[in-house]
């Protein structure tokens, strides 16, 4: 999913470089250095699943501790509102989901109900043809299309015999695939472990006593009394684990404050790249940067924020930040654990939100991601900044389909960060935006403060300027961070004003 000036940017000159043997006739003889996401992507292909050599027991009571290794997958879902497209596409999208995960889907079940059923989440009868399903098709786990609570796992386990996750649990386990720093992994962790420990199950030994300090036992001195249940250990353990994770990510979450409120105090405009899951964040960040970061065609490719600083049309230059990605229904557990990453956006001057134009539902995914950012914004207590939506993937419209996208959005801007249709377009318009934010100043600045004037030469728009025997007295258009350093020289006949 940042590293600037004096805030540590990591320009593309900085990283490693390596060269190919064969050479390369359009670079000198020499092929050229990977980015950093090739190389991601590169170490992701590396890793492949083979199929029909799981020693997995079949009695899953005998597994303590299950892990998600996701192989074959039926899918299953409780259709409770909305409409039939919207139902599909849900499915369609736990399908995604899946096979981000490495998983292959053989069969989808979904199920017309006023809600879910609190025993086995199907009810009985549709259990009993779930497990049909499981039998003909061979699979070996079911996937949810919701968050189970842990009794509706426990029954529908013992029903179709075998392993049960739900949607919770299947993001949670992509998230763990894809997290590369320390931050997103602690993150990833915590939020695994708020979700598994009402979830642990115990068998055999798991259930048996420690030994305790209570007279009663047969155990003599030291090893009387029923003591504490390896479960209970287990959680406690957990609870430990999950309190020292807090704590570093707190204390990552100071450090990422610090270089926000440097960014921010640099006066450069800072723009946040929001948007669904698979939208085209990460494509757009590179065609408008050079970032070079991972691109993938699957759901939750990149979760590490990348913060990097390019130069629009007219010269002004503007830090952009690509986030993670959202989802409908997205885990409490990601947003909690997720929430110093997200909160990225509460210092922003500007909202990229990027929209999948060949999504069939995208009004679904505009809500989906409002709704995540208002939930940040609101637990922050910071006033949403502007925002500004970019609808990606044109190049996969047709010219009807692009017609009645543009007519539901007129202020968008469309673009395809693929083919690089519409984004000269897109930088006038963010350089229009980002102007629009300024306020215009009248300042008389000593002549000993020449480091603001040149800063207002850089991030501003100089309107009038005229040498005087104190200093210089200028009036401009400069971004809101930079005027707020200006108020001390504010001309009192000429107060600064939007």
């Amino acid at each position: 999913m940042s590293k600037p000036e004096t805030y540590e940017f990591t320009p593309a000159e900085d990283l490693d470089e390596e060269y190919d043997d064969a050479p390369d006739a359009g670079n000198n003889g020499w092929s050229a250095a990977p980015t950093v996401g090739e190389q991601q992507l590169e170490e992701r292909a590396a890793l492949r699943r083979v199929a029909g050599l799981s020693t997995e027991l079949e009695d899953i009571t005998e597994v303590e501790y299950r892990q998600l290794r996701l192989e074959r997958v039926v899918l299953v879902g409780v259709w409770t509102e909305g409409t039939a497209a919207q139902s599909d596409a849900s499915m369609a999208e736990l399908a995604a989901l899946a096979e981000t995960a490495g998983s292959e889907v053989l069969d989808a079940l979904i199920q017309r109900r006023d809600k879910p059923d609190k025993s086995t989440y199907l009810g009985s009868g549709k259990a009993e043809e779930l497990r049909a399903i499981v039998l003909e098709t061979g699979a070996d786990t079911v996937i949810c299309d919701g968050e189970l609570s842990p009794a509706q796992l426990t029954a529908l386990e013992k029903v179709v015999k075998v392993k049960v996750i739900d949607r919770t649990a299947l993001i949670l386990d992509i998230f763990a695939q894809h997290a590369t720093s320390r931050e997103g992994k602690a993150q990833v962790s915590l939020a695994q472990m708020e979700y598994m420990l009402p979830r642990l199950r115990g068998w055999g030994e798991s259930m048996s006593r420690q030994a305790g300090g209570r007279a009663g036992s047969n155990g003599g001195v030291g090893l009387r009394g029923p003591g504490e249940t390896k479960i209970e250990t287990d959680r406690r353990r957990i609870r430990e684990r999950m309190a020292k994770l807090r704590r570093e990510i707190r204390d990552m979450k100071t450090a990422r404050d610090t270089k926000r409120a440097k960014r921010s105090a640099s006066g450069i405009p800072q723009v946040a790249i929001v948007g669904y899951t698979n939208a085209g964040k990460s494509s757009l960040m590179n065609a408008l940067t050079d970032a070079g970061i991972l691109v993938q065609d699957a759901l939750f490719a990149t979760l590490d924020p990348t913060t990097r600083r390019a130069a629009l049309e007219d010269g002004r230059e503007v830090v952009f930040t690509d986030t993670v990605g959202f989802v409908r229904h997205l885990p409490t557990q990601l947003v909690e654990a997720f929430r110093s990453t997200l909160e990225e956006v509460t210092g922003a001057d500007l909202l990229l939100h990027v929209v999948d134009g060949s999504d069939p539902l995208p009004d679904q995914q505009i809500k989906a991601v409002r709704e995540v950012i208002t939930d940040v914004l609101k637990e922050s207590k910071t006033p949403a900044p502007p925002e500004f939506l970019v609808v990606n993937k044109i190049d996969a419209l047709d010219p009807l389909e692009l017609t009645q996208l543009r007519g539901w959005l007129p202020d968008a801007a469309f673009v395809s960060a693929r083919t690089g249709e519409g984004l000269d377009q897109l930088r006038d318009r963010l350089g229009q935006i980002l102007g629009g934010l300024d306020v215009e100043v009248s300042v008389l600045l000593p002549y000993t403060r020449g480091d603001l004037l040149a800063r207002i030469h850089a991030d501003g728009k100089i309107l009038s300027s005229e040498h005087e025997e104190s200093g210089t007295r200028v009036r401009a258009r400069v971004p809101n961070s930079l005027a707020g350093q200006l108020v001390e020289y504010a001309n009192a006949g000429a107060p600064a004003s939007e």
